[in-house]
């Protein structure tokens, strides 16, 4: 929702500063020059980038201009979810969080949390981690640098879209020196044409270099900024998983192991000592 209406406030005004000094809007609409630039820079994108990254940038795209990334409650609805799976994990022993984690999407305790069970990527991380800490294999410190790999992997993978969309931002300026160019090489075929023809086709060329740059730092930069803040949220998701499940390994009371997943947390989404421990008490009572 902000993105658009962000694009939308790029838009009005780039615009209406244009107008109000007096240009018309129709000398814009330069078809050619946009097929241009939006046909190299696409074209450039498809040279440069696999076709899963480009499917994984498009569901990213979507994700952004829909919203509802991740904020405050997200992430105390996650250290509750720990908190009682932990409790679980006391009260029945190791083996009673089998059917947690071979099954989460029959867990009556997991299916209280659709963000969670929504993020197949926090699931398999949760589930993976869980099996290796009831397999009792691993020590606390070897487990710390499997979590660490696994975040890591991940991250990488979340970054390849951001990564392709801000290297094709960086890109338009060029093209739309290129369109420009072009635009030029037109102008100089028919120099001895009348005055305003050769100013049309000056101005065209010119529209061509002014589309590249407002693409660049209008929209495309700004998207690919945004989509790495989703991946950053994500991976911050995540990475509250591993601080909880970690202390948890190491034998602490559940209650305490997610305070370990609280101080993780940016100030922004991570709630208060005392809103952490209502939850966790009011989930007792379900």
């Amino acid at each position: 929702m902000f993105a658009l209406i962000g694009a939308a406030v790029v838009i009005g005004s780039v615009l209406g500063g244009y107008m109000w000094h007096g240009g018309k809007i129709l000398a814009l609409n330069q078809p050619n020059e946009v097929l241009i630039i939006g046909g190299a820079a696409i074209g450039a994108l498809l040279i440069s980038t696999p076709m899963g990254t480009l499917k994984a940038m498009i569901a990213q795209i979507m994700g952004v201009l829909k919203g509802g990334g991740y904020v405050k409650k997200d992430f105390l609805d996650l250290l509750v979810m720990m908190f009682e799976i932990f409790n679980v994990a006391r009260r029945d022993g190791l083996v009673g969080l089998e059917n947690h984690i071979e099954h989460p999407e029959e867990s009556e305790i997991l299916q209280r949390y659709p963000k969670f069970l929504s993020n197949h990527e926090a699931i398999a991380f949760f589930a993976d981690t869980m099996r290796v800490i009831i397999s009792g294999a691993v020590q606390p410190h070897d487990l710390e640098d499997l979590m660490d790999s696994d975040i890591e992997a991940l991250h990488e993978e979340e970054m390849a879209p951001p990564t392709a969309l801000n290297n094709t931002a960086d890109s338009l300026p060029g093209l739309g020196i290129v369109a420009a160019v072009l635009g030029i090489v037109i102008t100089m075929a028919h120099i001895n044409g009348p005055p305003e023809e050769i100013g049309h086709n000056v101005a065209a060329a010119l529209v061509g270099t002014f589309l590249g740059i407002l693409a660049c730092y209008g929209f495309v930069g700004p998207l690919a900024a945004s989509l790495k803040r989703r991946v950053e949220d994500k991976t911050q998701y995540v990475a509250c998983m591993k601080h909880a499940l970690l202390a948890f390994n190491k034998g602490v009371a559940g209650v305490i192991a997610v305070e370990f997943a609280r101080r993780a947390l940016a100030s922004e989404v991570r709630p208060g000592f005392l809103e952490l421990e209502e939850a966790c008490n009011a989930s007792k009572k379900k």
